[in-house]
Formats: structure tokens, C-alpha cells, sequence
């Protein structure tokens, strides 16, 4: 009979093998593989319907006697969610908008394919003309961006709260000023909103 006889092909056991040891995930040639237990709802794919800590290959050290390269640390297992990767995402932006205030808006029907005109007073100049879209989405952004800039400001541990209102009070300022284009936005809602009239 021989003695030790090499590595484990499945890294099941640490080299040398013993010819006597027997593997506990042989099974003939030819036959299928054992159905996976059934998973729980949540459940991680793989973690067999029980939690055990992941199987670790036998360190080059053992193996070669070389000393063994720095271990990098494993990545998360896949969480199963019932949903693709365009659901996913979609729900993702709908929470990050959410959260952050900023989000789609519609530009309201009767804008739709007109022309913000740029017309100087010098004669003999040329006109600017920007499509009403591009300049919605230009308000838009702006829009989004006072709301995060808004949140920021609120949520800075550095700064008293007199000197938070006085900062919130230019952003309000700032949002009365575009008060103007609220007439783009299809829902009132979506557009600027400023302290009142006194602005």
C-alpha cells in the first residue's frame, strides 16, 4: 500500500494525502452532482442552508515551502434579490434622489421644441438661440444641486446654527431669484420656491 501520495485536487485536505483517506465529495464518474438544499427567502446563494465559514486552500507555504503572498481579503457573497440589474438600478436612483433631493422633472407641453432667443441691442449682431430643453435641464441641475448643497449645510457638525441660518438664508435668496422659470416646469412643485414676496 503507498503512503502519502500528493495534493488534493478540491483542496479539501491539506497535503500530503494519505492513500487510505477518503474524500467526502467523491462520486462516480458519470454521475450528476446532489440537488442544492433549498434556500430561504434572503438567504445568500451557496451558504447551503446553513452558515459555515468559506473552505481555505492550503497556503503556498505548506505546499512549496515558499513564504506566502499577502492575502487579499474575499469579496461579500452574492445576495439574492429578486430583481435584475435595470430594476436594481432603477430602484437605486429613486432612493439616492430621494435622499438627496434632487430627481427628474418634466418641462411643461407648451414648451416643448421651442427657443430661449438671446437678442442683443447692438444692430448688427448676431442672436443666441438655445433650445428650451437644453435650458431646462441647465435650471434643473442648478435646481438639484442648491438642494444638495442645502443638505450639506444642514448636516455640517463644523458650523453653529447662527451661522446655518445665515448660509440658509443666501440659498432661500438664491431660490427666489429663480423663482422666475417656475412657468418651464410642468408641476409647481418641482420648480423654486423662495422665502415670499419679499424677495
Amino acid at each position: 500500500m503507498r503512503g502519502r501520495v500528493g495534493e488534493c485536487a478540491l483542496e479539501v485536505y491539506p497535503p500530503p494525502i494519505k492513500a487510505t483517506a477518503t474524500c467526502a465529495r467523491y462520486r462516480p464518474k458519470g454521475a450528476p452532482p446532489p440537488p442544492p438544499p433549498p434556500r430561504a427567502a434572503g438567504q445568500p446563494r451557496g451558504s447551503g442552508g446553513r452558515s459555515r465559514a468559506p473552505e481555505r486552500a492550503p497556503s503556498p507555504e505548506r505546499r512549496t515551502g515558499a513564504p506566502a503572498a499577502p492575502l487579499r481579503s474575499t469579496l461579500p457573497r452574492e445576495i439574492d434579490i429578486d430583481m435584475d440589474i435595470d430594476e436594481f438600478r432603477r430602484v437605486l436612483r429613486e432612493v439616492l434622489s430621494e435622499e438627496l433631493g434632487v430627481g427628474r422633472a418634466e418641462m411643461g407641453g407648451r414648451w416643448e421644441g421651442g427657443e430661449l432667443v438671446l437678442r442683443p441691442g447692438k444692430e448688427g449682431t448676431a442672436e443666441k438661440r438655445i433650445p428650451l430643453d437644453v435650458f431646462f435641464h441647465k435650471i434643473v441641475m442648478l435646481r438639484d444641486k442648491l438642494r444638495v448643497l442645502e443638505q450639506k449645510l444642514n448636516a455640517h457638525e463644523g458650523l453653529s446654527d447662527a451661522e446655518k441660518v445665515q448660509l440658509q438664508a443666501y440659498i432661500t435668496g438664491c431660490y427666489g431669484t429663480l423663482t422666475t422659470f417656475n412657468v418651464l416646469f410642468s408641476r409647481r412643485e418641482d420648480g423654486f420656491i423662495g422665502s415670499g414676496k419679499d424677495d
